[in-house]
């Protein structure tokens, strides 16, 4: 940095480094580049939005950038996605995405995360990024990184595109709307329909094709990263109160009209909880079930019961042929196959819980890793009262990079 300079009596000036990479961002009077390089985002997908996401994060300097995606790169991707070549068809996309991110700008720290993010990041992790950004197409996914969102406090600035349409949106625990608030009674139906009889196709409704272009992809991810460089800065000397939480910014590329749409916010909407993850206690993966409801009712009493942050499936059991099987694992990881009768090939009635209580005998000897996402939490309750345990040894992200 080159030192300030000024005449005598004057006061000295302040001159930036034009070596510096972010040379031109810091003659923002109100950008704090530091604040950029200590912050850590969390981007959900790694498809069309998420290639411009990263690529915008890297390219301002965001200091860590945990990217989760599931999928592999398809020759369909190589049109709308800036980091992909046709040799990486068949590859993961984060960690390719992780890669490219890295060679772009190797100041910056990029974590893949591969697999489902309802399985694959609990709560502990989302407390510990300070913004998250969405590049999702279902709302199922949404639904789930918009609850995680609003129980850590942590900024959600949500993108969606189709054809040459697209929305970006912000969402700020625990003053603003969230995204339920802004569901429709129609799309309500939808994830209802997907939560009862279609979970046996879920599959099939999650791979469904959207149809997107690059350039919508730039358009609405560059504005999602404009608000997350603006929420970064919302505390700092000298700035504005941030004014865009709870609200939309709506796109027509075939006829370039725009508008701000502010969303309202429903007092008794579900997804409005908030935990205190930052000073909860912690159990280790490790430990099973059993260990865990006993270490509840040391603290809460007999009747305390663990409530569970997803969904788990117990068993399938078929109500033609009276066949039953056990499946033991988080909703998200069962798949079509688990839920057809392997006698009579036709559809099971799945049994679900969300709590675990003496009933649920079957789940005692599991091991908490088994039946929780990476750094989830586990709710010890006795009524209305309730106690938090994050489920992780270490620090969240430190685990993240050493898988």
């Amino acid at each position: 940095m080159t030192e300030p300079v000024a005449e005598p009596g004057q006061t000295p000036i302040e001159l930036v480094d034009e070596n510096d990479r972010h040379h031109r961002q810091n003659l923002i009077s109100w950008w704090n580049q530091s604040r950029l390089a200590d912050a850590t985002a969390l981007v959900v997908g790694a498809g069309a939005l998420g290639n411009e996401l990263v690529k915008n994060l890297a390219l301002v300097g965001i200091g860590r950038v945990i990217v989760v995606d599931m999928d592999t790169i398809e020759n369909s991707n190589l049109s709308r996605c800036v980091f992909f070549r046709a040799e990486d068809e068949g590859r993961l996309k984060a960690e390719v995405l992780a890669e490219r991110a890295s060679a772009l700008n190797p100041g910056i720290e990029v974590i893949p995360v591969v697999g489902d993010v309802r399985l694959a990041l609990g709560l502990g992790v989302f407390a510990e990024c300070d913004v998250v950004l969405g590049g999702l197409d279902n709302r199922e996914a949404r639904l789930h990184i918009n609850m995680a969102c609003w129980k850590t406090s942590t900024p959600l600035v949500d993108g969606a595109i189709e054809g040459l349409l697209g929305m970006m949106r912000v969402f700020l625990p625990p003053e603003s709307a969230c995204y339920e608030c802004t569901m429709s009674e129609r799309d309500r139906d939808l994830l209802a329909n997907r939560r009862t009889c279609a979970l046996l196709s879920r599959d099939e409704m999650l791979t469904g094709k959207v149809p997107t272009t690059a350039t919508s992809a730039s358009v609405i991810a560059a504005m999602q990263v404009q608000e997350a460089v603006k929420l970064l800065h919302r505390n700092e000397p000298g700035s504005v109160a941030y004014t865009f939480g709870g609200k939309g910014f709506s796109f027509n590329g075939e006829t370039h009209d725009s508008y701000i749409v502010t969303y309202g916010r429903k007092d008794d909407c579900m997804s409005h909880d908030t935990y205190a993850v930052a000073s909860a206690d912690r159990l280790s993966p490790e430990q099973t079930v059993a260990e865990a409801l006993t270490s509840a009712r040391a603290t809460l009493g007999p009747e305390a019961v663990l409530d569970l942050e997803g969904d788990f499936v117990l068993a399938a059991e078929c109500t033609d042929c009276n066949e039953q099987s056990e499946i033991m694992r988080p909703l998200p990881a069962v798949k079509v196959k688990d839920g057809e009768c392997p006698t009579c090939g036709e559809g099971r009635q799945l049994h679900v819980t969300h709590i675990v209580d003496d009933s649920c005998v079957e789940m005692h000897q599991l091991q908490l890793k088994n039946v929780v996402a990476h750094f989830d939490v586990v709710t010890a309750r006795v009524g209305m009262e309730r106690r938090h345990y994050v489920v992780g040894d270490g620090d969240a992200i430190e685990t993240l990079r050493s898988n």
